[in-house]
């Protein structure tokens, strides 16, 4: 084992822990107070339930030995995964690292199904979708599956994590409904500056998330710390100037959002790219992300935080592009197509594929299954008071709309009989 390696994969395990609560912070910023703290909660959560499935049986399915589609249970229960090497580093460390990656990934589904979906029933479904789904999907790419033997590129998860998620929350969405007053004008971010925050500590966490994947201090490490650096600097820029010729204005949720997509789209790449292949690879992706936004608004689909647009075709473009930059000089694997290779741009597309139909098809048998024994919407009366109070029984700020609700109805009598609104924090005035 090497010192600098554990060391610097203790961090960038931190690092990509450190990404989940970012993610809420972005997702809480961008929905109405009377939600923000389910929103939040919808990703941390994700710490503690998938985190567990992670350890008990996700990682044996994703990295131990079995055959092309699914790891056998050898390491149930993390049974032999101790303080022996993987590489160069603790087996145990490498669990817990390939153990942020699916945390996260799950979290990511929240954004299509905010404001409207049961909290039991998200919790039930992630929990689930992280065995059932990301797990084998691991094992296709990095576990040393089918995906991996035909030589796909995935450096740290355009396919695993970002499409995979992507067509996830695109079922969900479907399968779960719109929101009932979608679409309303009603229906803006209540704090950009938690949107903002959120985006400047992903990008700080994305840092662990791809350069952490070079599973060791050395150079490829390097490689994709500044793909991380200037992608998503590329994608600022080209978003930017979207804005101001469409609309003559630069937004601040357009600038966090612009920064999420070249996060996505250099992930898959990170590893495989040189700077000015990282800086073209983000100013494309922008384009795709950008016009999918605004198509989208344009539709019934109610994808609250277009997760489709920023990760599922972020991702899916990330992914293909690999096939286009990558250059066998500097990361030793496989070049691309302007490198001489244009066969591995096919190998990237079937890869993308395959995910997006297995995640799609698991994701809404799974959405199914749960709503036979949990109601997936919350109630009209629930989403109209917010489920801050009707899930959690609290709520972020005396003056949400959730609480103004809590007011009015206080002199009812029958406002003592409702459980969820009985335990709120606030006196009835």
């Amino acid at each position: 084992m090497n010192q600098a390696d554990t060391a610097w994969m203790l961090i960038a395990t931190a690092l990509v822990l450190l990404m989940t609560p970012a993610l809420g912070f972005f997702y809480g910023g961008l929905v109405r107070s009377k939600n923000s703290l389910n929103t939040l909660m919808m990703s941390f959560i994700s710490l503690g339930f998938v985190g567990v499935a992670w350890a008990v049986i996700g990682y044996t399915l994703a990295f131990a030995p079995g055959n092309a589609v699914i790891g056998d249970l050898s390491r149930l229960f993390l049974r032999g995964v101790g303080l022996e090497p993987n590489g160069t580093i603790p087996h145990l460390l490498f669990m817990c690292y390939q153990g942020t990656f699916c945390i996260i990934t799950a979290a990511l589904i929240s954004g299509a199904i905010v404001e409207r979906m049961r909290f039991s029933a998200y919790v039930t479904f992630i929990t689930l979708w992280a065995v059932v789904v990301y797990a084998p999907v691991a094992h296709w790419v990095w576990g040393g599956g089918w995906l991996s033997k035909l030589g796909a590129l995935d450096f740290a998860g355009g396919t695993v994590v970002h499409v995979n998620a992507g067509a996830a929350a695109l079922v969900a969405a479907i399968v779960v409904g719109k929101r009932r007053d979608y679409p309303s004008s009603s229906l803006l971010p209540h704090n950009v500056p938690f949107v903002l925050l959120g985006a400047g500590v992903l990008w700080f966490g994305w840092f662990g998330f791809n350069a952490g994947s070079a599973l060791a201090a050395n150079g490829i490490a390097a490689l994709a710390f500044t793909a991380t650096m200037l992608a998503p600097a590329g994608t600022l820029v080209v978003w930017t100037l979207l804005d101001m010729i469409r609309s003559r204005r630069s937004t601040a949720v357009g600038c966090a959002t612009a920064i999420v997509v070249g996060l996505v789209a250099i992930t898959p790449a990170a590893g495989y790219v040189g700077p000015m292949s990282a800086i073209a690879l983000g100013a494309l992706a922008a384009f795709p992300s950008y016009f999918a936004l605004v198509l989208r608004a344009r539709t019934s689909l109610d994808d609250s935080l277009d997760v489709v647009a920023a990760h599922g075709i972020g991702g899916t473009v990330g992914a293909i592009l690999t096939g286009v930059f990558a250059q066998k000089a500097l990361n030793g694997v496989a070049d691309g197509l302007l490198f001489g290779n244009p066969a591995q741009v096919g190998i990237q597309v079937l890869a993308v594929l395959a995910s997006l139909a297995y995640s799609g098809v698991m994701s809404f048998v799974l959405l199914k299954l749960v709503s036979l024994a949990i109601p997936l919407r919350a109630s009209a009366e629930d989403e109209s008071t917010g489920l801050d109070v009707t899930q959690h029984g609290e709520e972020a700020y005396v003056a949400a709309e959730g609480s103004r609700t809590l007011v009015s109805a206080s002199a009812d009598p029958s406002f003592r009989e409702n459980p969820h609104l009985a335990e709120s924090p606030f006196p009835a005035h």
